[in-house]
């Protein structure tokens, strides 16, 4: 196998191995084997039109029509052309299928399910990212640079996934060091030994001479990986504790139907809860006194993973005009049916619709979906609560202790989903849930220890600084530590609960808000809150309060001689503030958009919205992967490669003037040499430079005096560069005499010089020109010559800006020049009519 084909064979595992990071994103991983095929597909093209050979642009031109083929079989076949050949339809559904994807993306929780729109954008990622990565190591021959789309690939991954991420680093990171590697044993191969020292030993004559620096770039590559595992672990720690998870809740479909899923929405609960100024997200008048009821609840959380606890896929219709009865409400419990009108302010962007629980109907414009499990209202096709205003109308549920102390066992299908608990949780979870609840004689005798325990015995301090750990042990490190918020007491109860057969969920929304002089309620940024739902048949979802100092306790749980416990209530409005919109508004300056919409402005109190760009967002904005990201990479990528164009152009020419020619070996010292031609099109330059026309004469010697030429031109490059510009009035010798004079060469790369020099004069004079052998190697001896007495700054700019790269300046005019000229010689000349006639014209 040739080195070229080695170093595509090792792009193609790099890139997998970096791929292999997206694993944990979706369910079921089978999209790695049909991405490794298309990739080898699209690796074997780069490898047969590199053979052929094809120009450089034009083989990664071939290996994306290939690739675009290949995505129309797998996803359009049925709107192509004989089903590989894209046309109109094809690209449409692709765009169709991206939207898909990015609704999914938003919509499930991590892993997704393998939807076609996922598939999509995660294969045709790893294929660009693929065919980057082969552009770049294989066809130009530069793998440093291909770190940059297998990093990328990593980086996207890495950061949606809190698995084993030090797995996939290992993975990714040893393909790469695996595609420097093979790329440094290939230049080696071509170089002979070049820093591995004297050769000693019954080895010094073997022609392995790369074996010694390949050793120690794989023992360089094992400790700068092994480094990069070990130091991290100790560094402060970022993880989140109860709080895993991030995401949001998106809504897809038609309009009548679909799924709907998301990861944990309380990612950012800690920040909103902790921030300096608080900010109004929403502000609602209704028509009950009993606000402190009035928890607004966004989404509920039923799926308990160990660490953390996330929505379930659900299916999702159209909204209809009545939801019905709560699920396990009995017509003997007391219930209240009230009415809100809710505004929401211009900057807050929330998929999920607060709104009072349980909810009867929703009138509200826009495309909004409904779940019927949690009974919640979900935003499509981009739809958020942006400066929303709608109507809810809802019950406020009024059960009495005794009514929850005999209610009878749930359905089992409901006890069977809700009481799921991980085997990762640790036992001290319920060893702990049955202790507290010791003595109680039924499920709601059982949950109101609990709250109690939590609330008031238990000595818990409530702190939103806290972090409890990370992974399966986070709610126990938590009932250890007694130190936390209300995320964490919510996810503690519900998880108790469970253990102990009770069904029980996490709600979260905000709690009823602060009462405003003109009858509103205002809600802001700190109302933000989590609480646990447990299900009591005959009641259905019922709300309890385990967080001290945090919302207000239900008063089914409160014995009637003990008040509410000592816990803080809500502030309940004034005995004259009107329950009813007010027909006129107060003109205040202060008054908020919100405020306005709910013809309520009327105080200070009512906290106008801020509208700086760069204040804190939402604890509730919704953080999903954007589908774009897998094309802003490459355009970034791009972006950050224009300023090493010059180096990347100076390593392609030398690469071309040196590297085809290390085959081209005299058979002795008198016969000439033959070698493949070759084509440089940066050979023609001024002076010495140009190839006589007599050199082109001896059909034999053809391909050796081009091999003299391009070192040469490499040598005088080379020494322009380190700041020793080319005098095409000199003639080889001289021109050579002086790089060595200038650049201060020791003997050895003196040389060099002047071995290549010759190899030209007999180029350029000599009858029957005998080119010498390793001409290639004396040019690159010279480049070590001339940066062993460079000075910092000379071998940086050397490096990153070459002057010799000017000559890409002078190859596009003269192209130009030519190509004008040869337009404008081609147009016919204009015979003007008031040109005089010439005396031939008048016969």
């Amino acid at each position: 196998m040739s080195g070229r084909a080695r170093l595509a064979l090792c792009a193609w595992a790099a890139t997998i191995m970096a791929a292999c990071a997206l694993l944990p994103l979706v369910d079921p991983a089978t999209w790695i084997f049909q991405a490794a095929l298309m990739l080898g597909v699209q690796t074997g093209v780069g490898a047969l039109t590199r053979r052929v050979p094809l120009a450089r642009p034009l083989t990664v031109a071939a290996q994306a029509l290939v690739t675009l083929m290949m995505l129309t079989l797998v996803f359009a076949r049925e709107r192509a052309v004989a089903g590989i050949v894209p046309g109109p339809e094809a690209f449409q559904h692709f765009a169709t299928l991206l939207q898909t994807g990015a609704e999914d993306v938003g919509r499930y929780a991590i892993p997704a399910p393998l939807t076609d729109g996922i598939r999509l954008m995660i294969i045709g990622g790893v294929l660009v990212i693929g065919l980057l990565v082969d552009a770049l190591a294989v066809t130009f021959r530069s793998a440093a640079p291909a770190g940059l789309p297998l990093l990328a690939l990593y980086s996207v991954a890495a950061g949606l996934s809190d698995g084993a991420a030090w797995l996939w680093f290992v993975l990714a990171s040893a393909g790469y060091l695996l595609l420097l590697l093979t790329e440094s044993r290939d230049r080696l191969s071509q170089w002979g030994r070049v820093f591995g020292g004297a050769p000693q030993g019954p080895r010094a004559e073997s022609p392995s001479g790369a074996v010694a620096p390949v050793r120690t770039g794989r023992r360089i590559g094992a400790v700068a990986l092994g480094i990069a595992l070990v130091v991290p672990l100790g560094l402060p720690s970022l993880d989140g504790g109860l709080l895993d998870g991030t995401g949001a809740g998106l809504g897809g479909g038609s309009g009548g139907g679909g799924t709907i899923a998301a990861v944990n929405p309380v990612v950012q609960l800690r920040g909103s809860l902790n921030v300096d100024e608080d900010r109004q997200v929403l502000s609602y008048r209704t028509n009950t006194d009993d606000v402190q009821e009035m928890y607004l609840r966004i989404v509920s959380l039923d799926n308990f993973n160990g660490t953390s606890w996330t929505p379930t896929e659900r299916s999702i219709t159209g909204v209809p005009d009545d939801f019905g009865t709560p699920t396990g409400l009995a017509s003997d419990v007391k219930r209240t049916s009230i009415e809100t009108r809710i505004a929401a302010s211009e900057d807050y962007e929330q998929n999920w619709l607060p709104m009072p629980y349980p909810v009867t109907s929703v009138d509200i414009d826009g495309d909004w979906r409904y779940e019927p499990v949690g009974r919640t209202l979900v935003g499509d096709h981009g739809q958020d609560t942006k400066g929303a205003q709608y109507k809810v109308e809802s019950l406020i549920v009024q059960p009495t202790a005794e009514q929850l102390a005999s209610a009878p066992e749930p359905p089992p299908s409901l006890r069977r989903e809700y009481t799921k608990v991980p085997a990762s949780l640790p036992p001290v979870v319920a060893r702990t849930a049955l202790e507290v609840t010791e003595g109680a004689k039924n499920d709601y005798e059982r949950a109101v220890k609990l709250q109690d325990w939590f609330a008031f015995s238990g000595q818990f301090t409530y702190d939103t600084e806290v972090r409890s750990g990370t992974g399966a042990r986070a709610i126990a490190r938590f009932l250890e530590d007694k130190e936390g918020f209300c995320v964490h007491f919510s996810f503690a109860m519900a998880s108790m609960a469970r253990t102990l057969g009770i069904p029980a969920r996490v709600a979260v929304g905000f709690t009823p808000g602060t009462p405003q002089t003109n009858g509103t309620m205002s809600v802001g940024l700190r109302d933000a809150h989590a609480w646990p739902e447990l299900y009591f048949e005959g009641v259905g979802w019922t709300r309890f309060e385990p967080t001290p100092n945090r919302g207000s306790t239900p008063e089914y749980t409160v014995p009637e001689d003990t008040g509410t416990g000592g816990l803080p209530e809500v502030p309940r409005p004034s005995s004259s503030a009107s329950t009813a919109p007010s027909a006129e508004p107060t003109a205040s300056e202060s008054c908020t958009p919100q405020e306005a919409k709910l013809e309520a402005c009327g105080t200070e109190s009512a906290a106008a919205v801020p509208g700086s760009d760069d204040e804190e967002r939402s604890f509730l904005e919704l953080v999903f992967f954007s589908p774009w990201t897998l094309l802003i990479v490459p355009g970034a990528l791009l972006v950050l490669a224009i300023p090493l164009l010059p180096m990347l152009w100076r390593l392609r020419v030398r690469s071309v003037r040196l590297g085809a020619h290390q085959g081209a070996v005299p058979k002795g010292p008198s016969e000439p040499v033959v070698a493949r031609e070759v084509a440089h099109e940066d050979s023609a330059a001024p002076g010495f430079f140009d190839p006589p026309t007599r050199a082109t004469s001896y059909g034999r010697t053809k391909a050796a005096a081009a091999h003299a030429l391009a070192a040469w031109q490499e040598v005088a490059d080379t020494a322009w560069d380190y700041g020793i510009a080319p005098d095409e009035s000199q003639t080889p010798r001289k021109a050579a005499a002086r790089i060595v004079r200038l650049g201060e060469l020791e003997p050895a790369a003196a040389d060099a010089v002047h071995r290549v020099a010759a190899a030209v004069e007999q180029v350029l004079f000599a009858p029957r020109p005998q080119i010498p052998a390793g001409l290639a190697r004396d040019a690159h001896e010279v480049a070590v010559g001339l940066r062993a007495h460079a000075g910092r700054r000379t071998k940086l700019r050397a490096l990153l800006l070459p002057r010799s790269t000017v000559r890409v300046v002078w190859v596009l005019a003269g192209r130009w020049a030519d190509t004008r000229d040869e337009l404008l010689s081609r147009l016919p000349t204009p015979r003007l009519p008031w040109r005089r006639p010439t005396p031939s014209q008048h016969g």
